[in-house]
């Protein structure tokens, strides 16, 4: 094996190993404070990761929904959160940028409103 090819493929694992820790340091609790239409929404996030494949729960003080179609590459994490209101199911997509302990999130809820806010790791 040269030396080039040695580089490359370690620098490939190092990237890997990389985006297997972003996925696995998601994992726990996060809470949030969105302000929506309806008021102050207050969530807690409970994410579970295997590989990049993301699940758990949404909890707020209206609801608790499962998170599914979630996933974590790298620093991009995503998902849906089925949410019923008022006898009413709402799909709710996120997408979010992952910086340490904090998530960047902007969430579509139905064609009713986008909505941009910080999720933090619960201590």
């Amino acid at each position: 094996m040269t030396i080039r090819r040695f580089a490359a493929s370690a620098l490939f694992v190092l990237a890997a190993a990389g985006a297997a820790a972003y996925a696995a340091g998601v994992a726990g609790k996060w809470t949030a404070a969105i302000d929506t239409q309806i008021g102050v929404q207050n969530y807690t996030y409970d994410f579970k990761v295997d590989g990049e494949k993301l699940t758990g729960t949404a909890k707020s003080q209206f609801s608790e929904s499962p998170i599914s179609e979630g996933s974590v590459k790298g620093d991009a994490i995503s998902f849906v959160e089925n949410l019923t209101y008022q006898d009413m199911t709402m799909r709710v997509v996120y997408s979010g940028t992952i910086s340490g302990d904090e998530i960047k999130f902007n969430r579509k809820v139905g064609d009713i409103a986008s909505e941009d806010f910080v999720a933090k790791r619960a201590k």
